[in-house]
């Protein structure tokens, strides 16, 4: 290369370029060479050892090329001169060099988001004039090194997510100059030095998701200057130090996940530029100061899952930059304070699970940019307010004692897609002016006093697809035809009601799963479908006039059994049950034999569960997943492209092997259980001993990954870009914030973003998703103790709260 020719050259960069191949060798015949810039290239193999001959080197940075590989050569340290070593997000792999401690010159050290193991080299001591070092998001282990307390001019430590173990060393409170320190997610015990209060230009210290354990010592208040103190995810006891106050620099303070006792101390009111508090899942006690409700920064308060009592103070309205507000999983109790109606900027409020009595609030319609509101599992009394704001998108006040009607006005709620108001005490008639939620996808009434018949309206929301519950009221009449018109609609409760008429308005709902009408007046013959023939005897019971064709058994003969004589039904089962006996033994045998002449003895035994109606056999999704139909591959299967009898296309996942189990049922967990329009949807799976399907809607502008790496034939532009990111942001927002509980994806990344028709994005591949439960903890349910998972997701795409091979947490 004639380039590494020019022995006088002083600076060469040439970053952010489409450089491909390999770093040359002969690079090291450029002796003069100062400033050696090739980050954000496409440059692949190893770096060669000839650098450790480019003494005069400063700068050194080839970060950003993802295929660079290979270990860091010993060599590297003799580049005394060195400066800046950055070798961020590659491949580099193996251990951090013993030589690294003759870069006595160096400032910083940056080779975060790699493929780094082995411990951190105590010789990295040596390097005297080091202020910066970024080793996060590897795979280093072992301990921290003592010797660390020897770099005085060290500023910001920075090694989350790696494989951390020991304690934090008391030697790190001699690094005075330290502002930032962050070895979250890692596995380190212990408790937090007492040494730590010796830092006093501290602004930032992160220990979340490790193993750490004892009290937070009082000497931490010596950090005047911290602004985020985040130590969630641990194993902390005790009280929190009750003059945390003394803190007034602090905009975030997370403590959630722990074992804390004691009480919110007061004194917290006096961090005036307090943003987030978050205390959730500790053993906290006690009321909830009301100076707290006095800090006008604050926008999020969670201090759910503790054994909090007393009341809300009036004072929550003077706390007006709130925006997400959980209280949720305690004993408060008393009523909602009308005051919470002056928080105009308020997005989320969740209140469930506690005691509160008294009405809901008419000031709660002052909340105009409130969108989910969960009152369920208290003691609330009265009507529902007249007027609500016409922002919320999900509202459950179940399990209360709410009575009166269904105020017209709930037509005014247009962005509504979840509404639960079952178990309560409401009566009259469903509103006709429901029809104007048109973004209504669950509807549950259930367990309450409603009466008359279900207006037309209800049939006309289009987006009602995921359930409709209207059991146990007082409903009479038919079934209105416009039900017809729910064809998305899964599941569907009529049951314990006084409904009448025939069933024959509900044979259009294709893609029901799951119907209950028992206990009711329904009559005459049950719809002759493949659905009806397959429902279970119970949930038809109890409708004398009902009746299936063809001699099937149907529910009044059930009531007609009753009154069999004990003798005769126990010959008849006797009689039946010898016959079937019979012929399932001839079945098998002949099945046996034919499997045994084919060398096939496999369980061929399918389990299919469908979330929507369609209209195939197992094998003729099987027969069509051959090589020619493939269209991509996920971390966790195939995807085949699939042309099932009606002309329908499907997108077929079948996962790599049967041992794909977790990634599997991750899938069926939370894909089976949401809607949203940028979230892929799927329509079900199938599975025996040797294959496990997935079954969803196709996507025909194949991935995100693909769009943008086009060549620029055919590429997005910056709009079609930007659509696509606001798409998938609010797919997340949805998945975090808007489940209940939260699901947590695990593997974002343009390869996992697909395109619809007109390049609407969907969010697909939930083989790695988590689902929180309500103590905080992932559906795994990893504990500190467990052996650790497997490296998950797609290496450079994980999320900060998405350690590397540790359990996977919620950072609110």
């Amino acid at each position: 290369m004639e380039i590494c020719k020019l022995k006088k050259l002083k600076t060469l960069a040439m970053d952010s370029n489409y450089l491909g191949g390999k770093i040359p060798s002969m690079m090291g015949n450029l002796s003069g060479l100062v400033y050696l810039t090739l980050y954000d290239n496409q440059l692949n193999g190893e770096i060669p050892k000839s650098i450790g001959e480019l003494k005069m080197l400063q700068v050194f940075r080839v970060g950003g090329n993802k295929d660079l590989n290979g270990e860091l050569p010993l060599e590297i340290g003799n580049c005394t001169s060195l400066l800046m070593l950055g070798l961020a997000e590659t491949s580099i792999t193996g251990n951090l060099p013993s030589s690294i401690g003759m870069l006595k010159r160096v400032q910083t050290i940056a080779i975060y988001t790699s493929l780094l193991s082995g411990s951190i080299p105590e010789e990295i001591s040596n390097c005297s004039e080091l202020q910066n070092l970024y080793l996060y998001q590897n795979s280093i282990s072992g301990s921290i090194p003592r010797g660390i307390g020897q770099l005085n001019k060290l500023q910001s430590l920075l090694l989350w997510q790696n494989s951390l173990v020991g304690a934090i060393p008391d030697e790190l409170g001699t690094c005075s100059e330290l502002t930032v320190v962050d070895l979250s997610e890692n596995l380190l015990t212990g408790s937090i030095p007492r040494s730590i209060g010796k830092l006093l230009k501290l602004q930032e210290l992160q220990l979340s998701v490790n193993q750490l354990s004892g009290t937070i010592p009082s000497e931490i208040l010596n950090c005047s200057e911290l602004i985020n103190l985040e130590i969630d995810n641990n194993a902390f006891s005790g009280e929190i130090p009750v003059d945390i106050g003394k803190l007034n620099s602090l905009t975030i303070f997370f403590a959630w996940q722990n074992k804390l006792t004691g009480n919110v101390p007061d004194s917290l009111s006096q961090c005036k530029d307090l943003q987030a508090l978050d205390l959730s899942y500790n053993s906290l006690s006690g009321s909830i100061p009301k100076d707290i409700f006095g800090l006008k920064n604050l926008t999020k308060l969670l201090l759910l899952a503790n054994d909090l009592s007393g009341f809300i103070p009036p004072e929550i309205g003077n706390c007006t930059s709130l925006y997400r507000l959980r209280l949720n999983g305690n004993r408060l109790a008393g009523t909602i304070p009308s005051e919470i109606g002056n928080l105009k900027g308020l997005n989320f409020v969740d209140l469930s699970e506690n005691r509160f009595v008294g009405g809901i609030p008419l000031s709660i319609s002052g909340c105009r940019n409130l969108e989910f509101l969960d009152l369920h599992s208290n003691g609330l009394a009265g009507s529902l307010p007249d007027t609500l704001p016409t922002s919320l998108q999900y509202v459950d006040i179940s399990d209360n004692s709410l009575t009166g009607q269904l105020s017209h006005s709930i037509g005014s709620l247009s962005e509504l897609n979840k509404l639960n108001l079952g178990k309560n005490r409401l009566s009259g008639q469903i509103p006709t002016e429901i029809s104007s939620c048109s973004k209504l996808q669950l509807v549950n009434l259930g367990d309450n006093g409603f009466f008359g018949e279900i207006p037309k309206e209800l049939g006309q929301i289009p987006a009602l697809e995921i359930s409709l519950n209207l059991s146990w009221n007082r409903f009479s009449g038919k079934i209105p035809s416009e039900f017809s018109g729910l064809t998305k609609l899964a599941i569907l409760d009529l049951s314990h009601n006084k409904f009448s008429g025939k069933l024959d308005v509900l044979t259009s709902l294709q893609n029901l799963v799951s119907l209950n009408v028992s206990f009711n007046d329904f009559s005459g013959e049950l719809p002759n479908s493949s659905f009806f023939r397959k429902l279970p005897l119970c949930d038809l019971e109890s409708n004398k006039g009902l009746y299936i064709s063809n001699g099937v058994v149907s529910s009044s003969d059930l009531e007609h059994s009753r009154h069999v004589g004990p003798a005769v039904k126990l010959v008849m089962s006797i009689l039946i049950s010898a016959s079937v006996i019979l012929v399932l033994l001839a079945i098998y045998a002949l099945i046996r034999a034919r499997f045994f002449n084919n060398g096939l003895m496999e369980d061929y035994t399918w389990e299919v569960t469908l979330y929507q109606k369609l209209d195939f056999s197992i094998d003729d999704i099987v027969h069509n997943l051959t090589s020619s139909n493939v269209i991509g591959t996920g971390s966790s299967g195939v995807v085949y492209r699939v042309t099932i009898p009606n002309g329908e296309t499907l997108a077929v996942k079948k996962m790599w092997s049967s041992e794909e189990y977790g990634a599997f049922t991750s899938e069926i967990k939370t894909l089976g259980s949401i809607r949203h329009r940028n979230i892929v949807r799927l329509l079900g799976w199938g599975s025996n001993t040797n294959l496990k399907l997935l079954f969803y809607n196709y996507l025909p502008n194949g991935s995100l990954s693909s769009l943008i790496h086009s060549g620029g034939k055919g590429g997005a532009d910056w709009e079609a870009r930007y659509d696509i990111v606001l798409g998938i942001a609010h797919a997340l927002t949805y998945l975090h914030h808007d489940c209940v509980p939260s699901i947590l994806h695990g593997d974002v990344k343009a390869m996992n973003v697909l395109l619809g028709p007109c390049y609407e994005p969907y969010l697909a591949d939930f083989g790695l998703a988590k689902v929180l439960n309500n103590n905080g903890d992932d559906n795994d349910k990893v504990s500190k103790s467990s052996p650790r998972p497997h490296l998950a997701g797609s290496y450079g795409y994980m999320a900060p709260e998405h350690a590397t091979m540790r359990r996977i947490t919620e950072k609110k």
